[in-house]
C-alpha cells in the first residue's frame, strides 16, 4: 500500500559536488526571487515580488471565503471578507524575506527551495489589524499561542498537512500585526494569498500565513509540523533547535550596468558610479551600511535614505564609486539598532535558515 512516505523524502544536505536537483528546479521553476534590478523600486510591483508556495494555490471564493476565531476564547467568531473590510482600514510598508534567503550559497548545500539572494520584497499591505479582533474574541488568561491556518494543504517530510504556523500570544497582540486582504492597493492575487493572509512585519515570510480560514487560540505550546520542525535553526538532525522567527539584517546591492545573459556578471564603463541599495532588519532600524568594491578588503560607510516608509519597509542606501578598469565584487553590509550586522562569513545551520551572508556582486570595468 502506497503511504505519503513512499512520496515524500527525508530532509537532507547535498553531496561536496552535487548539482541542483530536478526537484529544486521544479521548486525554482514555481517559485521566484525578485529581479535585482527592481531594488529601485520603494514598493515592489506585485509581479516583482518574491513568491513562495508551500504546496498548491488553492481554489478560492471571495464571496463566500471567512475566517473564524476559536479556540480557547470567550466568543468564537466567524468573519467574511465584506465584514472585515468594515472593521478598520490599515496599510502598513512592509519587508518580507523568505526564511531560507541564501541557502543556495551554504556548504554543505541543504536540499530544499534553491534560494540565493533574491527572496525578498517590500510591499504596502491593506486589512484590518488582528489584535482587536482577537481581544472581541476574549482570549483565555492562559493562552500560549495563536495559531493560522492556511487553505492550502499537501505533504511535507511524511506528514500531511494544512500549512499552519503559531505565533506567540504577546506577537500575535502586536497592533501592527494584520489581516491583509490587499497588496499595493489592489486585491490579493492568487499567488500572494487571496482572499485573505496574515502579516507579521519584521518576522520572515513563514508567519505570514497564505489563504487564511482558521485562528485558533492554544492554552500549549502549538507542536505542528511548520513550527515544531520546519522552521528551526539547528546544527544536525538530532538537535531541537530554537524556532526561526525575526528577519536578521541584510543589505543588497542593486547591480550597476548591465549583465551577462548567462554568469550574471556586471559589465560597466568606467568613471563615476553610484551604488545604491535596499536594507531592512526585522529586529531593530537599520542605522548604517557599509559598502565594499574589492570583495571585503575594506569597507567605506554609504549614505542611507530618511525611514519614509516605516520602521517595518526596507530603507535606500547610495555610495559614490569611481569605477576603475579591472575586476571588483561588490557588497553592503547593515547593521541595525540592535547591534546585529551581516556576518562575511556565515555561521552554518541545516535548514539553511536566516542566512545573511554579504552579498557579491562580480563586476568587469572595461578599459577607458
Amino acid at each position: 500500500m502506497t503511504t505519503v512516505d513512499d512520496v515524500s523524502r527525508p530532509s537532507r544536505l547535498a553531496e561536496p559536488d552535487e548539482g541542483i536537483t530536478v526537484e529544486e528546479l521544479r521548486l525554482a521553476a514555481r517559485n521566484h526571487g525578485i529581479p535585482l534590478e527592481a531594488l529601485r523600486y520603494d514598493v515592489t510591483p506585485a509581479g516583482l515580488h518574491y513568491l513562495l508556495i508551500h504546496y498548491d494555490i488553492p481554489d478560492l471564493d471571495p464571496a463566500t471565503h471567512a475566517v473564524t476565531v476559536g479556540g480557547a476564547v470567550d466568543r468564537p467568531l466567524a468573519l467574511d471578507l465584506a465584514a472585515l473590510r468594515a472593521r478598520p482600514r490599515v496599510t502598513r510598508r512592509v519587508t518580507l524575506e523568505c526564511a531560507g534567503n541564501g541557502r543556495a550559497l551554504l556548504h554543505p548545500r541543504p536540499v530544499s527551495q534553491p534560494w540565493l539572494v533574491e527572496a525578498v520584497g517590500n510591499a504596502e499591505w491593506t486589512g484590518t489589524p488582528l489584535a482587536p479582533l482577537l481581544r472581541e474574541a476574549g482570549i483565555a488568561a492562559d493562552a500560549v499561542d495563536v495559531v493560522f491556518t492556511g487553505a492550502d494543504h499537501g505533504v511535507e517530510r511524511g506528514v500531511e498537512q494544512d500549512y499552519q504556523r503559531a505565533l506567540p500570544v504577546a506577537d500575535a497582540l502586536r497592533e501592527e500585526v494584520l489581516l491583509a486582504y490587499e497588496m499595493n492597493g489592489a486585491p490579493l492575487l492568487p499567488q500572494h494569498g487571496a482572499p485573505l493572509r496574515l502579516i507579521v512585519p519584521g518576522w520572515y515570510g513563514m508567519a505570514h500565513v497564505k489563504w487564511l480560514r482558521a485562528i485558533d487560540v492554544r492554552t500549549e505550546a502549538f507542536d505542528g509540523y511548520q513550527n515544531a520542525v520546519a522552521y528551526r535553526l539547528r546544527r544536525d538532525a538530532d538537535d531541537p533547535g530554537v524556532p526561526v522567527t525575526r528577519i536578521e539584517p541584510r543589505a543588497l546591492v542593486r547591480p550597476p550596468g548591465f549583465p551577462d545573459f548567462m554568469s550574471r556578471t556586471r559589465v560597466l564603463r568606467p568613471g563615476p558610479c553610484t551604488l545604491d541599495g535596499r536594507a531592512w532588519s526585522g529586529h531593530a532600524p537599520v542605522v548604517s551600511v557599509e559598502v565594499t568594491t574589492d570583495g571585503g578588503a575594506t569597507w567605506a560607510p554609504a549614505r542611507l535614505d530618511d525611514q519614509s516608509g516605516g520602521e517595518f519597509a526596507w530603507r535606500g542606501w547610495r555610495h559614490e564609486w569611481t569605477a576603475e578598469p579591472g575586476r571588483h565584487v561588490l557588497g553592503a553590509r547593515a547593521t541595525d539598532a540592535s547591534g546585529r550586522t551581516q556576518p562575511v562569513e556565515q555561521p552554518w545551520n541545516r535548514g539553511g535558515f536566516a542566512n545573511n551572508l554579504v552579498q557579491r556582486v562580480e563586476v568587469v570595468v572595461l578599459p577607458g
